[in-house]
Order: C-alpha cells, then sequence, then structure tokens
C-alpha cells in the first residue's frame, strides 16, 4: 500500500479514537499491524508520535475561549468563589503530576507492555465492562451528582481523576478518556463535567507523553538503540508525516465537537460495547 494512503487511513484513525474512550494507542497499533506496517519501524513508531501531536493541537483550539476565561479569572474563578488550590487551570495541574509522577517511575513497566496485543485486547474488554457499569449506575441515579460544571470540582477530585489516569499509561488499551471520565462519574461529577475535565488534563498530559517519547526514541536508555535516531527523510517521509499530521487534526476536531455534544444527551454504553466487540476480537486474533 502506497506511503500516502496509509498516512491517510492512520490519521483518521488517530484523529477519530483520541479523544473517544475507546484507546487510540490500541487502534493504532491493530490498524498498523493489519496494515502490514512493521511495529519496530523507527520512521512509523516516529510517524504515530507526531499524528497525536496533530489531534493534541485540537484542544487548545476548539478550547481557545474556556481557556482564555479561565486565565483572565485566575485565581479567583469566574464566580468569585475558588482559590488557588481550587482553580481549574490548578485542578488541571494537580491531576496532571499525579498522573506524571507514577507514570514516569514505572517507565520501564510501560515501555514492556505497548506491544501486546492480548494486554490490549483484555483492556479493551474489561475497560468496556467497567464503563458500561459506572454509567449504568450513573443513570439510575445511584452515582451522587454533585458537580455539574468544571468550575465546581473539589480538589480531591481532581486527585482521583489524575491517579486514575496512570491507568491508561501503564494498560495500553484502557484509554486515557475512559479512564478520567469513569473516574470522575464515580466521584460526582456530571458526564459533561468528566468530559470536559477530561480535555483540559489531556492537553498537558498527551504533550508531555508525546514529547517524551520523541525524547527517548532518540535518546534512549544507556545501552539500548535509537528507535527514530538514524532516519534519513526523503521528501516523501515529510509528505507522509504531513498528511497524516493534517488528517489527525481535522478529524479530531470534528470528533471533540461532536462528542462534546453528544454526552449532554446520551451515555456511554455505546462505546463500551464497542470496546468488548473488538477487545474480544482482538484476543481471538492474537490467540491464532
Amino acid at each position: 500500500m502506497h506511503a500516502y494512503i496509509l498516512a491517510l487511513i492512520l490519521g483518521v484513525v488517530e484523529g477519530l479514537t483520541e479523544f473517544l474512550p475507546v484507546s487510540s494507542t490500541a487502534h493504532l497499533r491493530i490498524s498498523q499491524a493489519l496494515l502490514g506496517v512493521a511495529l519496530d519501524d523507527g520512521y512509523w513508531k516516529m510517524f504515530a508520535i507526531v499524528i497525536q501531536l496533530g489531534a493534541i493541537l485540537t484542544l487548545p483550539i476548539y478550547f481557545r475561549e474556556r481557556i482564555a476565561k479561565f486565565l483572565a479569572t485566575f485565581p479567583q474563578g469566574e464566580r468569585g468563589d475558588r482559590g488557588l488550590l481550587t482553580h481549574p487551570l490548578t485542578l488541571v495541574m494537580v491531576a496532571f503530576v499525579c498522573t506524571a509522577a507514577p507514570a514516569f517511575l514505572l517507565t520501564k513497566v510501560i515501555g514492556k507492555h505497548l506491544e501486546s496485543l492480548t494486554l490490549m485486547g483484555s483492556a479493551l474488554v474489561i475497560g468496556g465492562i467497567i464503563m458500561w457499569i459506572i454509567d449504568a449506575l450513573y443513570a439510575r441515579g445511584t452515582l451522587t451528582r454533585r458537580t455539574e460544571h468544571v468550575e465546581e470540582m473539589s480538589l480531591g477530585q481532581a486527585i482521583w481523576i489524575g491517579l486514575c489516569q496512570t491507568l491508561s499509561a501503564v494498560f495500553p488499551g484502557t484509554s486515557r478518556s475512559m479512564s478520567t471520565i469513569a473516574a470522575g462519574q464515580l466521584v460526582g461529577m456530571s458526564r459533561a463535567s468528566a468530559l470536559e475535565f477530561s480535555f483540559f488534563l489531556s492537553i498537558p498530559t498527551m504533550v508531555v507523553a508525546t514529547c517524551y517519547d520523541l525524547y527517548r526514541s532518540i535518546h534512549p536508555h544507556h545501552g539500548e538503540q535509537a528507535a527514530i535516531g538514524h532516519i534519513v527523510m526523503t521528501s516523501q517521509n515529510w509528505i507522509t508525516l504531513a498528511i497524516g499530521f493534517v488528517v489527525s487534526f481535522i478529524v479530531a476536531y470534528g470528533v471533540v465537537a461532536w462528542f462534546m455534544n453528544y454526552v449532554r444527551t446520551r451515555g456511554f454504553v455505546p462505546f463500551a460495547i464497542y470496546r468488548i466487540i473488538v477487545g474480544a476480537a482482538v484476543l481471538w486474533w492474537a490467540m491464532k
């Protein structure tokens, strides 16, 4: 298959799955395997990082007005009832630190799991079941809804969500958005507020994670071989990267806009069912 077509397909996959609770890591790895792309190839490892950056760029652009308002009202908040430790910007950074610290300590464990289709399939199924149960409890009113907006969040909620997000780093296929949304619902956040905070939290999380991945691919640990340190870039390589980046950005922007509207009136059960079906298929494939 021509590199440009591969870039188009993988860009669409990344854009569609990065912010939905279905795990973009698993979908990208599975797509690469199905399309015959070598998972250990340095260029395609770099390609995966670049198109993820394209998806990340969606968030600060889409939420530019919200972010500008947060900056303008720091630290007292728009309603004047926030403080230095409870302003949304602070809560995002607190949650980020709660994710980054344990994830950094578990770097070696994370690296060993990244290519395991069995682990990805299991995480998709288990995560789907957990999401289904939590959303069902939410719909029935079993889970208390006391936080309708991000501006009403507490420090404890932010710490809890940040710690839960670590699961997505350790177990590929878990999904960063699934872990943060489900964690938010468990501690009394509405679907909309849990999703919005998940988006805000993903900005520093994804920027740092992808930049770290890129750095480690070029400057590996002592004694390891650089994954993308010796790539000779041709004009076709650059065009392929550009296609993937642009397509990922455009598709991700549409997904974010659609998803924000979708969750206000509907739940996450369809995504849970999808995760279980795809995860079961991956496990069947991995066991062949």
